[in-house]
Formats: structure tokens, C-alpha cells, sequence
């Protein structure tokens, strides 16, 4: 599987990626997440991260908001603690920082030009219900894509 964002040839050099497949993390959180760490440096997304999962800072829920707390968010209202999906995805930055490291770039000024997931494969499953029944119980995977690139 590819990429949803093409990179020129020149810039290849300059950048490190990173993606999780069939994560088992809601892929409503994920988006969100991938929202609000977007354009970060990496070591400030994952102190961010670090901070969401000991839940002492709120991810920003600006799509998926109905019915969601309001919590002492900058310029916005609704906020969650996505503590599971936040550390896959400190796990992916930590990933992707060793790619940047192994291509010889600097681990301290690499930024996070693409942060992008959705939905994965979804595993069916069933629970068993009276007179023979049964309804679906289907668990929901995220693929997640994170690029980050050396800046000056």
C-alpha cells in the first residue's frame, strides 16, 4: 500500500515516513489526533502525547464533537483524553524519529509535515443471542501515515 501524499525526488532525502496498518485504535480519535499534532515539531507532539495519555492536556475534537465535554481547550470547547490511540501514535513518532535517524537526519529539527489516518480492514465478529440469534460485533482498524522532514 502506498502513501496518500506523493514527495518530489529532491525532497526525499529530507524527509523520513512512517505508517501503522490495522491498528486496533478508533479511527475517530486518530483523525483527531492526527489533527491537532499536524505541523508540530516531533519532540513537542510527543511530550503533547505524553501529556494526553497522563490526561493533563485534551485533544481538540473539532469533527467528531456531538455530545463530547467541554474541556479547557485553546480556541476550542470540545476535547477528549484518547489515551490508547495517543499512545500508538507516540509509539509511530518514536518510529519514525529512528527512520529520520538511520537516513542521517538530525532527530531535533525534524517537523511533521503529514499526519493523516483512516478507516482499515474491519474484522467481523459476532455475539451469540437467543433462539439461535446472533448480531454483529465488528472491530474497526485505522491505518496511520506520519512524514516528518528536517528543517532549518
Amino acid at each position: 500500500m502506498g502513501y496518500s501524499r506523493t514527495i518530489n525526488q529532491e525532497e526525499e532525502s529530507k524527509i523520513a515516513r512512517v505508517c501503522g496498518r490495522n491498528l486496533r485504535i478508533s479511527p475517530k480519535h486518530s483523525v483527531e489526533i492526527a489533527r491537532a499534532i499536524k505541523g508540530m515539531r516531533v519532540d513537542q507532539a510527543k511530550s503533547y502525547l505524553e501529556q494526553v495519555q497522563k490526561k493533563k492536556a485534551a485533544i481538540p475534537f473539532r469533527r467528531h464533537k456531538k455530545k463530547v465535554g467541554h474541556k479547557s481547550l485553546f480556541k476550542w470547547y470540545a476535547g477528549r483524553y484518547p489515551v490508547k490511540a495517543s499512545s500508538h501514535f507516540y509509539r509511530l513518532l518514536k518510529e519514525a524519529e529512528a527512520n529520520a535517524e538511520y537516513k542521517g537526519l538530525d532527530s531535533e529539527r525534524l517537523r511533521i509535515i503529514h499526519a493523516s489516518a483512516y478507516k482499515g480492514r474491519v474484522y467481523q465478529g459476532y455475539i451469540p443471542r437467543a433462539y439461535g440469534r446472533s448480531s454483529p460485533y465488528n472491530h474497526e482498524t485505522t491505518n496511520v501515515e506520519l512524514i516528518v522532514e528536517e528543517v532549518g
